[in-house]
């Protein structure tokens, strides 16, 4: 795995580091989108989010680069800052797409991240990623700081839970059809992001039948 671009910067210390005001502000705009989305969760303070930030790596990917290769342990829980990564395992020379995140998302091998295995799952940039990753010693150091901080932890957690249970259900339960009609009421935007045969995969389709469902929506 070709290794992430990474700053040394913490980035709760941003406003005491001498930097020009474009760069400085460009930080400052990273720091308020995980602030928006943690507070989707529980309310911080900012004692307890200046911890928590403390605690991030702000890494960047270039296209094509895997965050984390099947076979490897999930070392980080990724946040998306910028860009989109696709999830995937290898059946039979065949690459079967089970995940898309993009920007204010989670991307993450979590049976590995939480068991310390190797992962079953690649991760892959498919555009140029930022990201703000935590690795499992330092999840278990919020654990430590605050109550709020492991009820933090157990929302996304569930969340991400009911997302993947959703997805899966809907895999078995709806036609090809139903599910290429219900995936572009929900993530058209990915219509423009992703190859069409990533998209097929996710869907558990032939390329050729989501290329008959696309031309039946022109």
């Amino acid at each position: 795995m070709s290794k992430a671009y990474t700053w040394d910067i913490k980035i709760c210390h941003l406003s005491n580091i001498l930097l020009p005001y474009k760069v400085k502000q460009f930080f400052m705009d990273l720091i308020d989108i995980v602030k928006s989305y943690l507070s989707n969760y529980v309310y911080l303070s900012d004692q307890e989010f200046t911890f928590l930030a403390s605690l991030f790596e702000l890494r960047n990917f270039e296209k094509k680069q895997k965050l984390v290769e099947e076979g490897q342990v999930e070392k980080y829980l990724n946040f998306i800052l910028q860009g989109l990564a696709r999830k995937y395992f290898i059946r039979k020379n065949e690459e079967m797409v089970m995940q898309f995140s993009r920007e204010n998302e989670i991307i993450c091998c979590y049976d590995s991240f939480m068991s310390g295995e190797p992962s079953n799952f690649s991760v892959e940039a498919l555009e140029p990623m930022m990201v703000v990753s935590i690795t499992m010693e330092n999840v278990e150091k919020l654990y430590e700081f605050s109550p709020k901080m492991e009820r933090l932890g157990r929302l996304i957690a569930t969340q991400e839970y009911l997302k993947k249970e959703s997805l899966e259900y809907n895999r078995v339960r709806l036609t090809s059809q139903e599910r290429f009609i219900n995936f572009i009421r929900n993530n058209g935007y990915l219509l423009q992001r992703v190859p069409q045969k990533y998209l097929a995969s996710y869907l558990n389709m032939k390329p050729e039948t989501f290329s008959r469902l696309k031309h039946l929506i022109k």
